[in-house]
């Protein structure tokens, strides 16, 4: 329950300052999803008055606005007096290194106004924009860093972006501020390929909170083709995400004389544009063409899309990602209920989809092994597939409950945060 105290000066008060590109206005990628999750969470611990929120401001016009989220996210920054400050302007800078140098500015300087009329502040650069902050960040303010990602896992030729980001990951330990991991294969790479000290280092395991679990506020209906069986893809259209895999692996089961339920593959960007199809959607089209795949390609994003989760005419969850840091999709279907899971074991997901336990793993870059994970899918047995769904839940709840593990970190690194008294003394990292 929040707690105030009245009698306290607001400059007595400590603060949580979350800084993040997606989440606010909207979401076009697992990204927004678990920065809401992750606002969500902290308007719940924190004690009333304590969150403030800086955003870049996403325009009406913009595809990555979602009008129904823009007044749900505001809502509940409202019930918990968070403070919401937007930069102007600032949805376009993440797109260059020098924009997202100028976004860290920007916002570390919206941060230390929101200092000036506070006590200790605890500053929380959500996802890669914000990964260079160090240098903007005052030494009195804690700093904590979440990458969700990183470009040497997604852009390895982009080497400008990621000495970058090392860059600023390092500058941000060398100041004593820490490193938020959301997977075993995240904190493996932090350590390893960006050469972070363990120490510096705080698990934050990624999840879902109490909202994510229970039936849909908004349903999609289904393409006609697909209400009497279809197997379901999601995830932006980019080759790590490995949908191209998943084509040929739907080919080999084809040729082998297996019969294949409807294929929904939303490889989806933002909103609908004049522009068509982007050439990697394009390059799936042609492949379902070429294939001779029975299947719907889903080209435009909308958060409705995960309602299909929940379809009693769902035959199986398809993650064929080449890499992920995480993997959220098969916790969005454990907690639908969904299943069996279908997935390779690239990084993150070989912690939620456990071969035979719950679900079925395949190797990264192999569409050989997904068909025939696929294929074990597609044939087991009513009993089977309502353990690998319990068991699933099971994990869900257990291990990624996202308000109890954001609650156990800042518990570690902020304890002051969480006291509902102003914390007497302010030091800095």
């Amino acid at each position: 329950m929040r707690t105030t105290r009245p009698l306290a000066k607001a400059t007595d008060l400590p603060r949580v300052i979350v800084a993040l590109h997606e989440g606010v206005y909207g979401a076009s990628s697992g990204t927004g999803f678990s920065n809401r999750a992750f606002l969500t969470a902290l308007a719940r611990l924190l004690p009333t008055g304590r969150l403030a929120v800086v955003t870049p401001r996403i325009p009406e016009s913009s595809g990555d606005h979602d009008p129904q989220w823009t007044v749900e996210v505001r809502q509940m920054l409202k019930e918990a007096e968070a403070e919401i400050i937007t930069i102007p302007g600032g949805h376009l800078l993440p797109n260059s290194v020098q924009g997202c140098e100028q976004l860290c500015d920007l916002v570390a300087e919206a941060a230390v106004r929101i200092a000036d009329r506070s006590g200790r502040c605890l500053l929380i650069g959500l996802d890669v924009p914000f990964l260079g902050l160090a240098p903007y960040t005052p030494s009195t303010m804690d700093l904590l860093l979440v990458p969700r990602s990183t470009a040497a896992l997604t852009r390895p030729h982009d080497r400008a972006r990621i000495r970058w980001e090392k860059a600023g990951l390092r500058a941000a330990t060398a100041h004593g501020g820490r490193i938020g991991a959301i997977s075993s294969h995240m904190r493996g790479h932090l350590t390893v390929n960006c050469g972070l000290r363990r120490r510096s280092i705080v698990d934050i395991l990624n999840g879902l909170i109490l909202e994510e679990i229970g039936p849909p506020s908004a349903v999609l209906p289904l393409p006609f083709s697909a209400r009497g069986g279809f197997l379901l893809a999601m995830g932006r259209p980019v080759p790590t995400k490995g949908f191209e895999d998943l084509l040929k692996a739907l080919h080999v089961l084809k040729n082998h004389g297996v019969r294949l339920p409807h294929l929904l593959l939303a490889a989806t960007t933002p909103a609908e544009g004049s522009d068509g199809l982007t050439p990697h959607q394009a390059h799936l089209a042609a492949g379902i063409s070429e294939y001779g795949i029975d299947a719907t390609l889903v080209t435009h994003f909308s958060p409705a899309i995960r309602s299909w989760l929940h379809s009693p005419a769902l035959r199986a969850v398809v993650v064929p990602s080449r890499e992920e840091p995480f993997g959220r999709i098969p916790l969005e279907a454990f907690a639908a209920g969904a299943g069996p899971v279908v997935a390779t074991a690239a990084g993150g997901l070989v912690q939620t989809v456990i071969e035979g336990e719950t679900g079925f793993s395949a190797t990264p870059g192999d569409p050989t092994s997904l068909a025939e994970s696929l294929h074990r899918a597609l044939t087991v047995m009513p009993g089977e597939r309502a353990r690998l769904v319990q068991a699933g839940t099971a994990l869900l709840r257990s291990r990624h409950d996202y308000e109890a593990t954001i609650g156990s970190a800042l518990s570690r690194i902020a304890p002051w945060s969480l006291d509902p008294m102003p914390d007497a003394g302010s030091g800095s990292r």
